[in-house]
């Protein structure tokens, strides 16, 4: 894969590049042990094996990791599923589709530091916003407000570019658009756009997981 594509450059985000799983450059970070860290990883690989086991794909295919880093992060945040990862096929590499390719060099360039975590979460975004929910549901999150939270945390400063609060796969593919020099967009201003609701609009729903899960 591609992880440090020119096309970046334009963003000015001078975040260090590295591969996804990689961690030579810093030590485990201290939120390693983080509530919150624990819990949107928790969600992530519970709501990438409840889909694999619908769709009947491997869970690496669903989070969008390989299975060495799928088996760390398990090791990491979630060990309970080891058993059942281990009873399942595994998947060494995945593939991403140039589509995604973009959108992994958006969050790669933004991370905010070049830990496995942030190069996981970097992977396992890219995958998620393909699935056709709000971003927070696909993620297994409770609302999007912990989306806000992942954002802030993990990406800030892609995050604080997000002024208007769009959606974030709208966002997302706003910013590849802008990288790319052209707008799909038919209004001079979001305000007077027809499809404003389309961007800004509520983001309600149920989460994916059952709460207890979360």
């Amino acid at each position: 894969m591609n992880l440090t594509g020119a096309r970046i450059t334009s963003l000015e985000a001078p975040q260090a590049t590295a591969g996804v799983g990689a961690s030579s450059e810093d030590p485990a970070p201290a939120f390693a042990e983080d509530d919150f860290t624990r819990h949107i990883f928790s969600c992530l690989l519970q709501i990438a094996l409840s889909d694999a086991s619908v769709k009947g794909g491997t869970i690496e295919d669903a989070v969008g990791l390989g299975a060495d880093d799928l088996e760390a992060l398990a090791i990491t945040f979630k060990p309970d599923i080891l058993p059942l990862l281990n009873s399942r096929r595994r998947q060494p590499e995945v593939a991403f589709d140039e589509e995604e390719e973009q959108l992994l060099d958006l969050f790669m360039r933004f991370r905010s530091d070049t830990s496995r975590q942030s190069n996981w979460l970097a992977a396992i975004l890219t995958r998620r916003c393909m699935s056709p929910n709000h971003l927070w549901q696909d993620l297994g999150l409770n609302s999007r407000v912990e989306l806000g939270r992942l954002m802030r945390e993990f990406f800030p400063t892609l995050a604080a570019r997000n002024v208007l609060n769009m959606k974030w796969k709208k966002f997302f593919y706003r910013c590849l658009c802008e990288m790319e020099g052209f707008s799909l967009c038919a209004s001079p201003t979001c305000q007077q756009c027809n499809d404003y609701n389309d961007c800004f609009g509520e983001e309600t729903g149920l989460s994916r997981l059952p709460q207890k899960n979360n």
